[in-house]
């Protein structure tokens, strides 16, 4: 369904090579990016979220090249040996950052180089969990990630040394009945013995979160489990529900 004006292609289909390549369409397309090339074309990445329930095959990231015209060019994996590779985000400084969203809830952050020239990179400094999506705070130099599980957290991860995001310090938010929002140190982000959202007691549940992005001072977020859209202004620190779920608001 478009609106007037619009309209659409097929770009790739599972099982199917792209366009004139010989690559191979991986199955459950999901989080994706775009990112602009020196000659006026762009980089599309595409998460596949294949779990080990359903193939052999583990999930990763696949990019598609178009030109200045929209002509697909090449196709490639980015990142293999992954699994269930949900959403993500991209960054400011070009590179996407792929989440994983496993069965057994042992999923880790990828980092991405679109061109696929730099092998991608697990930074387990920011945390395991059942991984949604994360969205860049380029101003506070700080990631803001969701966790898709039914207690899953809103988490806060500030690099050592901004935008390596090898080391950091990874927190949960707590919002108070005021809408005031403090974050609280995950001890343990390898979730080597407990779970990353059972680490901070009193922490905010958002049930089953989803997709995230920054804007202008504030993080948008969603939760599917009550179907509700959320905001934290990361200035002021403070928390609004921006919509409730009734389909009549």
């Amino acid at each position: 369904l478009l609106p007037d004006g619009f309209t659409s292609r097929i770009v790739a289909v599972a099982g199917e090579p792209v366009g004139d390549t010989d690559y191979a369409w991986p199955a459950f397309p999901d989080g994706a990016a775009t990112f602009a090339t020196d000659d006026g074309g762009w980089i599309q990445t595409v998460n596949s979220e294949v779990s080990p329930l359903f193939a052999n095959d583990q999930g990763g990231v696949s990019a598609i090249v178009y030109d200045a015209e929209g002509e697909i060019v090449d196709a490639y994996a980015i990142l293999t040996g992954s699994t269930t590779n949900c959403a993500g985000g991209a960054t400011p400084w070009g590179t996407w950052l792929s989440c994983e969203e496993p069965p057994d809830a042992q999923g880790k952050l990828w980092e991405c180089d679109p061109t696929g020239e730099n092998d991608a990179v697990a930074h387990e400094a920011m945390g395991i969990w059942r991984r949604e999506a994360a969205a860049v705070d380029p101003v506070a130099e700080t990631v803001y990630m969701t966790e898709d599980d039914p207690v899953g957290l809103l988490y806060r991860f500030t690099p050592t040394s901004y935008p390596d995001l090898s080391a950091g310090l990874l927190e949960a938010a707590t919002v108070a009945d005021d809408g005031s929002v403090t974050w609280t140190e995950v001890p343990d982000p390898s979730a080597s013995e407990t779970a990353c959202h059972d680490q901070v007691p009193g922490a905010t549940v958002f049930v089953g979160g989803e997709g995230i992005w920054y804007h202008d001072g504030s993080v948008y977020f969603t939760s599917k489990g009550d179907d509700r859209v959320h905001t934290i202004d990361v200035v002021e620190q403070t928390y609004e529900l921006l919509w409730d779920g009734d389909p009549d608001t």
